[in-house]
């Protein structure tokens, strides 16, 4: 076997194929001659398959599971595009020009229907097709130039109002040659043609050309929202001949042109597979002068398009290549996140990966595809080799690489691998010392402050799943929790610092003893209880035993014959006074443990206070800091708050010489007493539940919270990445945060606090992205003298969710539920209509007042139209001035009456018609139906529909009827 060639280490992603489709295709029977698939789509949850018979496979991507088959008469199926924002919904263009949409009905197991066929382009070609971001809307673009939208009925509640609405096809637009790509965002339909591009607003019904330099052929166009910062709107990229981009703004002015010619001309990356072996020319090429048929965004910041001779990843911001592959035939290519789907012209489809290379080895190794993982690394040593690389991919895994290759037909390629291995240098000195260190697996240092900081000696890996990051090799919050988790489960013993997942709704002890009682029997939530206490009690103990030890506690030689005697003598005389407060200490740590295992001690508050009072005066006596000013008592905090600090500080003085702290004290509040142990004990605290015991404990007493975070900010202030920190824009600091901290590292909270504090509200709604490392409890203590920010904060977190997932997000943030409440109560007083415009001086509804703008108006439906209780409920509507809300609360409790009230207030009775109103709830228990079919006539245009709907001028009539029915009973 050959030495691997090694390719440049400015090529650190790649293109893999770790599972073929093709026995997919064969169970579908579209891989003959006869039948074969004519077109490709993708979303989260469906891989749709278009064939040439006119069916369309939809295969769920979890299992590759076949789900559906749908059906058309109508002929090939030339386009096929999925709702990204629902995945119930899917449209289909077929050789005769008719587009037809179908409700998958998956959620209520239901059989699939059609829901609309458009005939617009009949006879024609349809050569594009997009679905609207938000709302159920299908732009169809043909080979004529013409535009339109196929705009759905919104809600699945409404089949039989359906049936007698049929919405219309709207013409958007016609452009003067065929349509070659569609793209849509935020309002905004980008239309490319074979000569320009268009940018249209299709709510304003405003259009743009984008440049004055006309193109002749298949240019493709796109959107890049990207990751844009607050504030920042999206990009376009156009493609223009020669290998060229357009960038342009979202406003469709032309910014910039980038040129990728010269850069083309590196040789291909090959695709990594199973088919056959990487192999790389180092051979410099001419440049290459293409034209981009489609431009399609994958992962965050990169884009693609393909040719006829293989597939091409951009990074336009920078003007870069990330790579480009051979990759033949394509006739379309689908994308979802870092996913392509290449359809190819045989009919065939392939399922590439776009990731880093040290990702795409560790798939290799749990796949046990040694060989191929072999020559991976070999190949793009350089990537591998790279610090970020070693991260997730050890010496160790190498190691076991190695292991697994056959010594008589790889001995080349072992060779080689051994080479690499010996490359791998530690990631700095301290690492090396420490991991050479058997007598202790931590040390500490004493800040400024006085605060110890206690470094790991190993911090421990993560195996990270598939991710194409180019800024950040970090995972995504969901994926790094599971990853996380499955590597506790491999490795138990942990050389770390003690840390605990916490449950939101654990119980706490003061200062972060935690509590659990989640099982089901009462005697083993006591053994539970039992083990929490002394598991804590004894890793306390194991920390307290490598603190502070004296410097003549060295390993020595062992003495021979007298000399022995004479040595344990000297041992005894020896020892210092802090040995024996920390013998002391161990001492009272076992008779505490001893004590809180007894169950009367444990649940009896006075006996528990005082077994924890004797500890802690010992802990008092054996670690007490004189001076712990370091840490300052935020000027956020009140003033009473710091002059009973330093009140504080003076009654310390006066404790006695047995450790024992004077009664005195005990005057003082609780967040004060909390404040000083945390100065005094952070270097003992496990920071993770200290965190979430104080949120709990200490909600209303911010100064609590500003103590621990000035602690926090103490600690990072030794990492370089918090010293780097201290310059630049947002988005450069929080690639920075990416890239170096970790998201389970304690301190990403110091971090954040710290942008918040100098950007305000932009860091605020920026912190969504570490979800759920940063929770919104954390954010609510961040900002507790700015609701205002946290509200914006929320907002967004919410929104992030796609819409049928956000009710049931938004619950799993309810904790407690009291939260309910206090977020609602800040939805409706911030950034909202004064009270003057929405309701009079005696409290009612100002006419129309129910049409003002409300800044937070969906998340407050969302809030009010969660399940509660009855009591939740009734507090709602007291606090709820938000008069849609406040309507559904009332039929909610049966207050019928006091709703109709408010909609006569109100001045519109078109809240009492539709899906939203409230005549549907009042038909259920009043004949109106009945009371309408007498008065049904052909001569009038009043009529009660079947479904309870009431229209024409007899509404008016009906609702009068129902106000006097309701106020005479």
């Amino acid at each position: 076997m050959t030495f691997v060639p090694v390719i440049p280490e400015s090529y650190s992603h790649v293109l893999a194929e770790f599972e073929s489709l093709d026995p997919l295709l064969s169970a579908l029977r579209l891989d003959s001659s006869r039948l074969k698939c004519t077109s490709i789509a993708v979303s989260r949850k469906w891989l749709a398959l278009g064939s040439s018979g006119g069916g369309l496979n939809l295969i769920q991507k979890e299992g590759w599971k076949h789900r559906l088959f749908l059906s058309h008469r109508e002929g090939a199926i030339s386009q096929v595009a999925c709702c990204l924002h629902d995945d119930d919904y899917v449209a289909v263009a077929t050789s005769q020009g008719l587009v037809v949409v179908w409700e998958l009905n998956q959620e209520r197991r239901g059989k699939p229907e059609r829901i609309y066929v458009s005939s617009e382009h009949k006879g024609g070609k349809v050569t594009a097709l997009c679905w609207d971001t938000a709302i159920l809307r299908v732009f169809v673009g043909d080979h004529m130039g013409k535009v339109s939208a196929i705009k759905l009925n919104t809600s699945k509640q409404t089949k039989a109002a359906a049936a007698f609405v049929m919405f219309p096809v709207q013409t958007i637009t016609t452009v003067d040659s065929s349509v070659v790509q569609l793209d849509y965002l935020d309002g905004r339909l980008l239309i490319s043609s074979l000569t320009r591009s268009f940018l249209c607003d299709t709510e304003r019904e405003k259009f743009w050309r984008i440049g004055s330099k006309e193109r002749d052929g298949e240019y493709g166009a796109c959107f890049f929202p990207g990751r844009c910062p607050t504030g920042q709107q999206p990009l376009i990229y156009c493609a223009r001949p020669g290998s060229r981009m357009w960038e342009v703004n979202f406003d469709g002015e032309v910014t910039s042109t980038h040129q990728f010619k010269k850069l083309l001309s590196s040789p291909p990356l090959p695709v990594i597979t199973a088919r056959s072996d990487p192999q790389y020319d180092h051979t410099v090429g001419s440049s290459q002068s293409l034209s981009f048929p489609r431009l399609l965004r994958v992962s965050e910041h990169c884009v693609l398009t393909w040719t006829e001779r293989g597939i091409y990843i951009f990074i336009p911001q920078n003007v870069q290549v990330l790579l480009w592959s051979e990759v033949k035939d394509i006739q379309d290519v689908a994308v979802c996140k870092n996913e392509l789907f290449c359809l190819h012209l045989n009919g065939k489809v392939s399922h590439l990966s776009l990731l880093s290379v040290e990702r795409c080895v560790e798939r290799l190794l749990r796949r046990g595809l040694w060989n191929l993982a072999a020559r991976t690394c070999c190949l793009f040593q350089n990537s591998v080799i790279a610090s970020r690389g070693r991260k997730s991919l050890t010496v160790d895994k190498l190691e076991h690489l190695k292991s697994q290759l056959d010594v008589t037909t790889c001995s080349d390629l072992i060779s080689q691998l051994e080479e690499v291995i010996l490359k791998f240098e530690p990631l700095d000195s301290a690492c090396s010392s420490r991991r050479s260190s058997i007598s202790s697996h931590e040390s500490f240092s004493i800040l400024d402050s006085g605060i110890y900081r206690v470094i790991s000696s190993r911090r421990g890996s993560q195996s990270d799943e598939d991710s194409c990051s180019l800024h950040s090799q970090t995972l995504s919050e969901d994926e790094r929790l599971k990853e996380f988790a499955s590597h506790q489960d491999e490795d138990p013993v942990s050389h770390a610092p003690v840390t605990f997942e916490t449950d939101k709704n654990e119980t706490f002890l003061p200062f972060g003893l935690p509590l659990s009682f989640h099982s089901p029997s009462p005697l083993v939530s006591l053994q539970a209880v039992k083990d929490s206490v002394s598991s804590f009690v004894r890793k306390t103990t194991e920390k307290i035993g490598t603190l502070h030890t004296s410097p003549d506690l060295k390993i020595r030689p062992e003495p021979k014959g007298d000399e022995q005697l004479c040595e344990e003598e000297m041992k005894v005389i020896s020892q210092s006074p802090e040995e024996d407060k920390l013998r002391e200490l161990k001492v009272a740590t076992a008779k505490a443990m001893t004590k809180l295992q007894d169950p009367l001690v444990l649940f009896e508050p006075t006996s528990l206070r005082m077994v924890l009072q004797e500890w802690l005066s010992q802990l008092e006596k054996t670690f007490a800091v004189k001076d712990f000013s370091g840490i300052s008592d935020t000027g956020n905090s009140a003033t009473t708050s710091n002059q009973d600090m330093l009140s504080f500080d003076e009654s310390e003085k006066e404790m006695d010489t047995s450790g024992h702290v004077d009664h005195t004290l005990q005057q003082y509040p609780p967040e004060i007493l909390a404040c000083q142990f945390i100065k005094k004990y952070f270097f003992l605290l496990d920071l993770k539940r200290a965190k979430e015991s104080i949120k709990l404990s200490y909600a209303n007493s911010p100064c609590v919270w500003d103590t621990f975070i000035e602690g926090l900010k103490e600690m990072a202030s030794s990492n370089p990445t918090y010293m780097e920190m201290e310059e630049g824009d947002l988005p450069t600091k929080l690639k920075l945060l990416n890239d170096s901290v970790t998201f389970d590292n304690p301190l990403l909270i110091a971090y954040a606090a710290r942008l918040c504090a100098k950007f305000g509200e932009s860091a605020l709604r920026s912190l969504i992205r570490f979800y759920p490392s940063i929770l919104p409890s954390d954010v609510m203590q961040l900002c507790h003298r700015h609701p205002a920010q946290f509200l914006a904060y929320l907002d967004s977190l919410v929104k992030s969710r796609p819409e049928d997932q956000r009710p049931s997000f938004l619950e799993s943030l309810l904790q407690p539920e009291s939260l309910r409440l206090d977020w609602l109560l800040l939805a409706v007083s911030h950034d909202a209509p004064p009270n003057a415009s929405t309701m009079d001086s005696e409290g009612n509804p100002r006419p129309h007042s129910h049409l003002s703008s409300w800044g937070y108006s969906q998340l407050m439906l969302h809030l009010i139209k969660l399940p509660a209780d009855f009591t939740t409920k009734e507090k709602m509507t007291d606090i709820c001035s938000f008069w849609p809300g406040y309507l559904s609360l009332c039929l909610e409790l049966e207050r019928r009456r006091e709703a109709f009230t408010n909609i006569v207030y109100l001045n519109d009775m078109s809240l009492m018609e539709g899906d939203n109103g409230i005549i549907l709830e009042v038909t259920a228990n009043f004949p109106v139906k009945k009371f309408g079919e007498h008065f049904d006539d052909p001569d009038c245009n009043s009529v009660v529909l079947a479904s309870g709907h009431i229209c024409g001028g007899f509404c008016l009539f009906v609702c009068f009827v129902l106000l006097v029915f309701l106020y005479t009973t």
